[in-house]
């Protein structure tokens, strides 16, 4: 039984740009703090004593938030710089390197567990793999079942062998797996890749399933709103903060402290409405939607089932479907967030650099960090602004504008003095 655990943290997170232009994917927002912070929080009070994170991109935020949480939660944390980013099998070396134990959880920082399930895992004997069961796994790497013991994993086949796929998370015997991730040879794409190594273990002595009930890989955007919808629906309804009598509330709200609700403002629940958020007057949320700390939905805004971060404002007049609006994000009046397709079709969106399926008929768009949005601006279903962009008054986003651009119907021209390292997403402009 593990006492100690390895999160990978380290990665881009390029699955779901443009939020991960100015934050990391391990500190996704969700109801009660962030996907780290969730993570490591349950692990310490399922006995977890020590925790190696693997830090890379943006590792400042990791370590503040992990700092934090770890205070609160009473578990040492310890930090491994990945270096020169090589995939997950070279990240979860780095990190095994730093314990003394003979077992470790390793579990991937973008990957939603239910508490429950995180306990089991750290009360798991080595050589535990998560499972978990979908429809069509085909996307997913699937699990070799033989009586009952997992015995390889296939990447994507077209014909699984069974349902069950790889949730990511692992129990394994320190040394052991070191030297498994010593062997790996790079994979296709370049990179050491930590399933390879467990498909060997697999193959050689084979892995328990262990099979859990909540979990979700957090590598795009749409992914990230079925957390949050799913983490929602079991909120505890609360107001504690200032609203109007003649707003109207309905179905399961959270009001924190220092948040306002206006006169002629709807909110339909499940809804979580953050410290000093502003809403209305005369603003309609239909959840589930996530509204955080110090944002602003303003005067005749309509927000549906989206996620609106931190000090992000929509002042006035503008729709929100389906969508992702970053931290101190402005949305000028008029702007419209669409989530359905003219003809009805699958949204599609633009993921390292090729359009991927959403298997969604409504998905809206993601507005980057500090993004700015002109008056009437459009931005299409499955379209995306990158953060410090700005778009032209009445310009509409049929194709992704990547980070610190100005998008007018001249074109694009890059905005000086950018907050986001282009060193890391000069191969979006490049694609």
């Amino acid at each position: 039984m593990p006492r100690q655990a390895v999160i990978l943290a380290a990665g881009y997170g390029r699955g779901i740009e443009p939020i991960t232009h100015t934050r990391h994917k391990a500190l996704l927002p969700i109801p009660g703090g962030t996907l780290l912070s969730h993570t490591l929080s349950a692990l310490a009070k399922a006995g977890v004593k020590k925790a190696v994170i693997v830090v890379h991109y943006l590792a400042d935020q990791v370590i503040e938030e992990a700092k934090r949480v770890a205070a609160e939660a009473g578990v040492d944390v310890e930090f491994a710089e990945q270096g020169e980013p090589k995939g997950t099998g070279h990240a979860a070396l780095k990190g095994l390197e730093r314990l003394r134990e003979d077992e470790a959880l390793i579990i991937n920082g973008d990957t939603y567990f239910s508490p429950e399930d995180l306990t089991k895992l750290a009360e798991s004997d080595p050589w535990t793999i998560a499972a978990y069961k979908v429809e069509d796994p085909r996307r997913f790497g699937v699990l070799l079942i033989e009586g009952g013991v997992v015995k390889g994993v296939i990447e994507k086949p077209e014909k699984p062998p069974s349902k069950l796929v790889n949730a990511g998370a692992y129990v394994v015997k320190v040394d052991e797996f070191i030297k498994e991730l010593e062997r790996l040879e790079p994979s296709p794409r370049g990179e050491y890749e930590i399933t390879d190594a467990v498909a060997s273990v697999a193959e050689r002595e084979g892995l328990t399933p262990l099979m859990v009930s909540e979990w979700s890989d957090v590598g795009r955007p749409w992914t990230y709103l079925d957390v949050v919808k799913k983490l929602l629906e079991s909120i505890t309804p609360a107001i504690k903060g200032e609203v109007s009598p003649n707003a109207e509330l309905k179905g399961p709200i959270y009001v924190a402290e220092g948040a306002v609700v206006r006169h002629g403002t709807v909110i339909q629940g499940p809804a979580l409405i953050g410290p000093g958020a502003d809403i209305g007057p005369n603003a309609f949320i239909r959840g589930p939607a996530l509204v955080l700390r110090g944002a602003r939905v303003g005067f005749s805004v309509e927000l549906k089932a989206s996620v609106v971060m931190e000090s992000a404002h929509a002042a006035h007049l503008s729709y929100i479907g389906d969508s992702v609006v970053c931290e101190s994000a402005n949305l000028g009046a008029g702007t419209v967030l669409a989530n359905l397709r003219f003809d009805d079709g699958e949204v599609t969106y633009l993921v390292k650099g090729r359009l991927e399926g959403t298997g969604r008929r409504k998905f809206g768009a993601v507005i980057g960090g500090h993004a700015k949005t002109g008056v009437n601006t459009s931005v299409l279903p499955g379209r995306w602004v990158g953060a410090y962009s700005w778009t032209h008054p009445g310009y509409v986003v049929n194709t992704p504008i990547p980070p610190c651009t100005y998008a007018h119907p001249g074109g694009l021209r890059e905005v000086p003095d950018c907050g986001t390292d282009l060193s890391v997403w000069r191969w979006r402009r490049q694609s």
